[in-house]
């Protein structure tokens, strides 16, 4: 059963299953599992409520007390650092009467207080002060809830469900490859918000292939190899040979690795480019990671079902899509540079943006219209291209399989269990 969700609207899970199984291997989803309020209900409780979502890192709470607060869905959630240094996270709800405690973005504090009645909370989640409530009032029961949390090379991330997938083999594959970029010297240099007029899946559909980048992405094909085969394949490519080369004699692991739900690979620029970004120069001029002497292509890894990032030698920038209706998706974008590196001095922020700004902005209007078309009565799920969209077929493919991993448990649950049998003397 799906939980938070009001009787009300409460999806026929049969109907939704029924979708899934009607979807043909190999194409594009059914058109109701692109804008129907039912399939969103289930694609928040059955897939993002149930997930590993990447939100940013650790760098960003650079000290006790600090904070950032986000928007996942329907949840209201909070990322603390409490005064012994530990990462924690908590739904941003207030056990009074539900305000939201902290706003969204980034702040400090000693303690957290609820801006409505001024419940004041411990950076633990300890209920620590509530007037006027009475001598039978137990704080103890009234801590804030808390969200599952872990760091994996200095990168947050969270997971709403009381027992979220695995996360250990994700760990110790992924953190040797993104340490040389030394992500706990890294700051917040940038972050950038988009609303975007579209399903969450056609959002990540499209960023998940880059089929459309030479028609519709001119300045980010000048630094990425929209070439590539199937998962950064460039088949047999003497420059790509070199560049493996260089990477292991630096100590840059290359990957590829992945598991169900991850992805990462380090691979080569175009041809004379050093950072992702418009001029393929780079942006920053003290930079994360000084191995190779800067030309170390990019570090890109992937988690499903709504992130992507891109670690070059001088920053990193991370992209994360969060549903909000059937038809909108918040796309949150952020730049990190070294801690050091100084605005107007070491960087410019038109320079370090510009590329992934107007990449954001040309994928917003291709997605919004994709929708549009999505919506009509002439839409039938159409095949993907086999050679450009594989890791859009991952994605769908993953997602269809955890909606049936759903549906198997949601089974399980409403099976009667089977009745104890009560063994006569005969039988003994």
């Amino acid at each position: 059963m799906l939980t938070g969700v009001g009787d009300e609207s409460m999806p026929n899970l049969e109907r939704i299953e029924a979708l899934f199984r009607s979807r043909r291997p190999g194409h594009s989803l059914p058109q109701a599992l692109y804008n129907d309020a039912d399939a969103f209900a289930f694609d928040l409780e059955a897939i993002f409520g149930r997930s590993w979502l990447m939100v940013g890192l650790e760098a960003e709470l650079p000290k006790p007390g600090s904070y950032f607060a986000l928007t996942l869905g329907r949840w209201p959630i909070l990322v603390v650092r409490d005064r012994t240094g530990a990462l924690g996270a908590f739904h941003n709800t207030c056990r009074h009467r539900g305000s939201q405690i902290c706003a969204d973005g980034h702040g400090a504090a000693a303690r957290l207080v609820c801006p409505y009645h001024r419940w004041t909370y411990e950076l633990t989640g300890e209920l620590v002060h509530a007037a006027r409530m009475g001598e039978d009032f137990d704080p103890a029961g009234h801590g804030l809830k808390p969200v599952q949390v872990a760091s994996v090379g200095g990168v947050i991330y969270l997971c709403l469900a009381d027992d979220p997938p695995p996360i250990k083999d994700f760990q110790a594959a992924f953190a040797p490859l993104i340490a040389p970029h030394q992500l706990a010297d890294a700051k917040l240099a940038f972050e950038s918000t988009l609303v975007e007029k579209a399903n969450w899946k056609l959002v990540m559909e499209n960023a998940r292939e880059c089929y459309h980048c030479g028609g519709q992405h001119p300045e980010l094909s000048r630094s990425f190899p929209i070439e590539a085969r199937a998962y950064f394949d460039f088949g047999e490519d003497s420059r790509i040979e070199a560049f493996n080369a260089r990477m292991a004699e630096a100590g840059l692991p290359l990957g590829p690795i992945e598991g169900a739900w991850w992805q990462a690979i380090r691979f080569a620029l175009n041809e004379g480019v050093l950072s992702m970004t418009e001029h393929g120069r780079p942006a920053v001029g003290v930079p994360m990671c000084d191995r190779a002497g800067g030309d170390i292509g990019s570090l890109r890894w992937a988690v499903e079902p709504h992130g992507f990032a891109h670690a070059a030698a001088d920053h990193l920038f991370m992209f994360s899509a969060f549903p909000t209706a059937p038809g909108e998706t918040v796309v949150v974008s952020k730049w990190f540079v070294h801690k050091d590196a100084q605005e107007g001095v070491d960087y410019d922020l038109e320079t370090l943006t510009s590329l992934w700004t107007k990449t954001n902005l040309q994928d917003l209007a291709l997605v919004e219209n994709n929708q549009r078309g999505v919506n009509s009565p002439g839409y039938t799920p159409g095949p993907y291209s086999t050679e450009a969209e594989t890791l859009a077929i991952r994605f769908v493919d993953w997602y269809c399989a955890r909606a049936a991993d759903y549906f198997e448990v949601d089974r399980a649950r409403a099976r009667p269990a089977a009745p104890k049998r009560i063994h006569a003397v005969a039988d003994r």
